[in-house]
């Protein structure tokens, strides 16, 4: 298989390569100056298209790939210059040809005949669509795919040059608060003109001068005439058949965009495991807010009570059926005002089943290896609600409200086998809901001084219901007896209800006083104000369904829980930015008052203290797009309330946790460098980064186990050990004519300490990923994109070491058939190894193909192909503090469906 991808690769290069002349020279204004950044087409004079298209770089030098003994005409544009043409003929050779272009009033003007692939306006590049496209594009992450220095990631984030984009677009207005996910699946590529990147974006144009913005990035997607004022986008419905279940998918996805309004409905219906919103998604879904606090140097985490899902890899449970609808709207009533909001409800039903090997690593702790059997249905009931408005009467004032509302109600009902403590059956539920406002307003006084306030606060509700059934009594004594329960049951039928209460305001007041147009000064007053309320109880069903309130053996007997958790922070920064040339400098410090206090049992800790908290930033602005970033912060980490809670918790069956009052807040310093480059000239995209954490008093859990049980009992305790961790990443991506040649290399270390009983150890970790990609973008031949990830997983436990390898070769094929027809086909290889060997290996094939008249016909019909191999699982593995595990998690089988899709 090495041997035919390798000649594969060797023929079309060669085939690009040996066909092909270059075209090279230098682009100069009238008093010979270079002019950066003018845009060079050559225009097949036979055929009349666009064989080729280059932009300069610093020096003004260009570059072309040419057809051979072939006649083109060159035109060189650039903003403020007249159009400078050319009919140039190709022979054998490489052509150097130079260009002086004049002033916009020195020369009658020279049509334009095509239109440049990509344009570059001060911060913003802009891609032509169709320049870029092959045919076989369905959506805008078809088209994203396509444009050089753009990446669709693994967690289906765009980045442009290596950075996150924050915000996606339609023309001009928030694509769901500008979430990257939703706007990749289902904005439809033939609705799309232009992408616009959207470099040092700023959502507030009155801090743009006065705030650094070069590490956020938005996109912007200007539609084709005719999708303007008129409803557009597609209807799919298909059906088919497998071997256990009948087939379904319903995907209406209809957008209407004017001046005044925009308006997006996104509506998914399946049962073949195409999730367009996962249960991750949602709890990922930011809704556009920003804590107000996020850079003071303060992080408090107020915990997470979601239900312990296991979750869906790559859409490949057993089975999925999912329910999805979202809407969107944004209104302008006039130029002042702008309303907003959208909707989303999602419904899944997952079932799941997997087996688990867990091997643990010190033999001294005595803890029995254990093989595992799980059979999992899963059901979410997700919504989301958002109303924005934003008021600008002119361009000194603006005033900002969100309000974003969530609900679910969530289920798990899950039949656990196991080798050490037999059958056990989980039941757990939920009902959280939440409530999150913002409010901020920019005023700007005159030239030299802004202010700003910016206002959260958060009302969060969760209520997460445990049960479980033990049914093997003998391996669960030990447990019993420590937790009080009465042993004369058929078996153990223990059961946990908790409620977690929080309330956080986060609020602070900004001013800017601009020295001059190099430096500025930046005065911040803040607080962030946050309550939980804690309240758990431990009881067990007997035989006739009444409850039992047991008293634990140990713990001091507390199984109940009713605590309080008030903390405060009040800050005040000062930040100094200074531009010195290529150089900009942003030394700051925060000088905070905090306020930690739990109470519970009658009884208060209270832990008061100050703490100034240093921050700087420096840029290193090399050349348009080159850039070395330094970043250092130093951090106050605080815990959730579920840490000091001193009663008894369940957090499984398996593992109980009882919290210590007297925790105290942990330091951690933060150290990072980037470097990223984007070179228009040869369309070289260079990114690379450095990351550094070193934190003291963390928060960590000793563990004591049962004898010859798995189960443990933990408690928390701050750690006077530090822990480090460092990583390196960096990619190196460029174009050779119609080849794309992109290679990825990730590391990191972490070093941390782990507590299990009176045993303190050292675990060290080391991880390493490569990848490599080459992928094609022929206009009239099918394309072709391969993958091969090579990882490595070095892991020291105390007297245990473990080194996993990971070799992953993919390859993706799309291809435009008598321009009517598209075939695409994906083909993944998974091989999983030690040292002394292959452990599991799996590999998956999906195909589809695709008949459509014309680009402008209205019916499209597909015909899709899942899991062609009909593979039954796949595999994997984990490393955890002191054990290391192995999972077969069994998928979908063959899906064959056939779909129509309607386009308006």
């Amino acid at each position: 298989m090495k041997l035919k991808i390798t000649l594969l690769l060797i023929l079309v290069a060669s085939t690009v390569s040996f066909a092909q002349v270059r075209l090279e020279g230098v682009v100069k204004d009238s008093i010979g100056d270079p002019l950066e950044l003018a845009n060079v087409v050559a225009i097949n004079q036979e055929t009349k298209a666009l064989d080729s298209y280059g932009i300069t770089n610093d020096a003004g030098r260009y570059k072309l790939s040419l057809k051979k003994n072939t006649t083109y005409k060159v035109q060189v544009s650039y903003i403020g210059m007249k159009t400078g043409e050319q009919i140039i003929e190709t022979k054998e050779a490489t052509i150097i040809k130079d260009f002086t272009l004049q002033q916009d009033n020195a020369l009658d003007e020279v049509e334009l005949v095509y239109e440049m692939p990509v344009t570059v306006k001060g911060d913003t590049l802009i891609y032509n669509a169709d320049s870029f496209n092959t045919g076989t594009e369905r959506k805008l992450g078809d088209v994203l795919e396509n444009l050089p220095g753009v990446e669709i990631n693994d967690d289906g984030e765009i980045e442009v040059e290596g950075k996150v984009v924050s915000k996606v677009m339609v023309e001009g207005k928030d694509f769901f608060d500008g979430d990257s996910k939703l706007a990749t699946e289902n904005i439809p590529s033939n609705a799309i003109d232009k992408v616009q990147v959207l470099k040092n974006f700023s959502e507030v144009g009155q801090l743009r001068s006065v705030t650094n913005n070069q590490d956020n990035v938005a996109i912007n997607i200007k539609l084709k005439e005719g999708k303007k004022n008129f409803w557009f986008g597609n209807i799919t419905a298909g059906g088919g058949t497998s071997n256990e279940n009948e087939l379904y998918l319903f995907q209406p996805k209809l957008f209407y965009y004017s001046p005044e309004l925009s308006i997006n409905t996104i509506t998914d219906l399946n049962n073949i495991g195409e999730i367009a919103f996962s249960r991750r998604d949602y709890f990922n879904f930011t809704g556009g807010f920003r804590s107000p606090s996020r850079q003071s140097g303060t992080n408090i985490n107020l915990g997470s009570n979601n239900l312990g899902f296991l979750t869906t890899q790559n859409n490949r449970a057993k089975d999925i059926i999912t329910k999805f609808g979202a809407a969107n709207f944004s209104w302008s009533p006039n130029k002042a005002l702008n309303l907003s909001g959208f909707a989303i409800f999602l419904n899944n039903k997952t079932e799941l089943q997997e087996n688990r090997d867990i091997q643990y690593t010190d033999p001294d702790l005595g803890i029995p290896d254990e093989s595992t059997e799980s059979n999992t249905l899963q059901r979410s009931d997700l919504g989301m609600l958002k109303l924005s408005a934003q008021y600008q009467p002119n361009t000194n004032n603006q005033l900002d409200y969100d309000v974003l509302g969530r609900i679910s109600k969530e289920s798990q009902d899950q039949l656990f086998v196991s080798t050490v403590n037999g059958n056990i059956d989980e039941l757990e539920g939920s009902t959280p809901y939440s409530i999150n406002q913002n409010l901020n307003y920019y005023y700007t006084l005159n030239d030299a001084n802004i202010f700003s306030l910016e206002v959260q606060h958060l009302l969060q509700d969760e209520d997460p219901f445990y049960n479980a059934i033990i049914e093997d009594k003998d391996d669960y004594e030990s447990t019993a007896i420590n937790l009080g329960l009465d042993g004369a049951q058929m078996d153990y039928n223990l059961t946990q209800e908790k409620r977690v209460k929080s309330n956080q305001m986060d609020a602070k007041l900004d001013y800017w006083n601009i020295l001059n147009n190099k430096s500025n000064i930046n005065f911040t007053l803040g607080t962030i104000l946050s309550s939980q309320q804690f309240d758990s109880n431990i009881f067990q069903f007997l035989d006739d369904d009444s409850q039992f309130n047991p008293t634990p053996t140990i713990n001091d007997g507390l199984a109940t829980n009713d605590i309080k958790y008030n903390f405060s922070d009040v800050y005040l920064g000062l930040h100094y930015r200074l531009k010195a040339g290529i150089f900009t400098f942003t030394p700051g410090v925060s000088a905070h008052a905090y306020s930690a206090k739990n109470t519970q049992f009658n009884t208060q800790v209270t832990d008061n203290f100050f703490r100034l908290l240093p921050d700087f930033n420096m840029r290193m602005q090399l050349k348009n797009s080159e850039q070395i970033i330094l970043n250092y912060a130093m951090q106050t980490q605080f815990t959730d309330v579920s840490n000091f809670a001193r009663g008894l918790v369940l957090n499984n069956y398996n593992a109980l946790f009882s919290g210590a009052p007297d925790l105290e807040s942990a330091l951690r310093h933060n150290l990072s460098l980037v470097y990223s480059s984007f070179n228009m000239f040869n369309y070289t995209n260079v990114f690379a980064r450095l990351n550094y954490t070193k934190s003291a008093d963390n928060i960590r859990n000793i563990s004591t186990f049962e004898p010859g049980s798995v189960i443990r009992i933990s408690s928390p305790f701050n750690s006077d050990f530090s822990d480090e961790s460092a990583s390196a990443s960096g990619r190196f991506q460029r174009t050779f004519g119609k080849i794309r040649a992109s290679l990825n290399g990730n590391f990191s270390y972490s070093k941390y300490n782990q507590f299990v009983g009176a045993q303190q150890s050292v675990n060290e970790s080391f991880s390493q990923t490569y990848r490599v990609q080459l992928r094609t973008s022929f206009k009239t031949a099918p394309n072709i994109e391969l993958n091969y990830r090579y990882s490595i997983q070095d892991n020291n436990q105390g007297d245990s070491n473990t080194k996993f390898f990971t070799k992953a070769p993919s390859v993706e094929v799309d291809a435009l058939i008598l321009k009517s027809f598209t075939f695409k086909s994906d083909y993944s290889y998974n091989n999983f190894s030690d040292e002394e060997g292959t452990i599991n290996s799996y590999e998956f094939l999906n195909a589809s193909l695709s008949y459509k008249k014309d680009k402008d016909a209205k019916f499209e019909y597909e015909i899709k192909a899942t899991n062609l191999f009909d593979t039954k699982s796949q595999n994997n593995s984990n490393t955890g503090a002191i054990s290391v595990s192995a999972t077969e998690y069994f998928i979908q089988p063959l899906y064959v469906s056939l779909r129509l899709r309607y386009e308006l």
